[in-house]
């Protein structure tokens, strides 16, 4: 997997996930999660976690809001308490979480490497490390608030995190991935999401190992005679912070979510869904009491929530 795996802007949203709904994203998130370890593979369910498409998209599967920050939160939340009771069988264990259970993430790991037979204080040393290159080596604006360290039975782990901004209310989530991972200090990102904030400074990036470079870089963002290129203030910029070219979308996709919760027409992609008034295509398989039942069943519970939680 590509270390720049592209980037997204979300819009900070606050409040709790109810009840209800935290309980069901716990089974579902479990649920799939089980299916793609037997199917996959451990390390392919935290290739696709350190994605930051397949995550978003992941936790709207599970029953969050398709565009908030809140999806971070809520799906590490769901994985952690869902895969706890599993983690003997599938060999993946969460840790970590929003706030105090953020600090705690350290104290989980040895007590993980106790039980499985791993390096506790190691995985406790990167946790460390990952949490202060994202918080001091990459200086964005955005103060961490979310720490999830998830690690399989093999060693191999994958970190999601998340910075908000509060003035701007935005959210930034960093994606770390352990496989091909040399160095914590050299461009060791799987992704980093959040909206294009302007020119910050990126220690994390290997071009940013020369003092001398990094001055030249330094001088030429601020040197107010030398004028910006029009790419760096229009291109989405994710991961690469000292390039004067922009991301080529054809290259790198860059998603980009509203701040409007709901689901408009310039939301959807035209080619990839049919209005509900139109026939069934041909290839379509026939609708069934059964599929009637589930039908009038998903409508009550519609009409039943008409509010969508944020």
């Amino acid at each position: 997997m590509s270390r720049r795996g592209g980037s997204a802007d979300l819009p900070l949203h606050g409040g709790r996930v109810p009840q209800w709904l935290g309980e069901r994203m716990t089974r579902l998130g479990a649920v799939m999660c089980e299916a793609i370890v037997h199917s996959y593979g451990r390390d392919e369910l935290l290739r696709r976690l350190a994605h930051p498409f397949w995550f978003q998209s992941f936790g709207a599967v599970m029953g969050m809001d398709w565009h908030s920050s809140g999806i971070t939160t809520s799906v590490i939340g769901a994985l952690k308490r869902g895969l706890t009771p599993l983690s003997g069988e599938l060999g993946i264990h969460v840790c970590g979480g929003r706030g105090r259970h953020s600090r705690a993430t350290p104290a989980e790991l040895l007590a993980v490497g106790d039980a499985v037979g791993l390096d506790g204080a190691a995985l406790a040393q990167a946790s460390r490390l990952v949490a202060k290159v994202d918080s001091a080596a990459v200086q964005d604006g955005f103060d961490l608030y979310l720490h999830g360290f998830i690690v399989s039975d093999d060693g191999r782990w994958v970190v999601v995190q998340q910075g908000m901004h509060g003035q701007r209310k935005q959210a930034r989530r960093y994606h770390w991935l352990s496989e091909g991972l040399s160095s914590f200090v050299d461009a060791p990102h799987a992704a980093i999401d959040g909206a294009h904030q302007g020119n910050i400074v990126n220690l994390a990036d290997h071009r940013a190992t020369s003092p001398d470079r990094l001055a030249r870089e330094w001088q030429r963002i601020t040197d107010m005679a030398t004028p910006a290129s029009p790419a760096i203030v229009q291109g989405p910029v994710t991961g690469d912070l000292f390039t004067g070219h922009a991301c080529d979308p054809t290259q790198q996709p860059h998603l980009s979510m509203p701040d409007h919760h709901d689901v408009r027409s310039d939301n959807v992609i035209p080619g990839g869904c049919m209005p509900a008034w139109l026939p069934q295509p041909k290839w379509a398989p026939p609708i069934s009491p059964r599929c009637c039942r589930c039908q009038a069943w998903a409508h009550a519970r519609c009409a039943r929530w008409r509010w969508w939680p944020r």
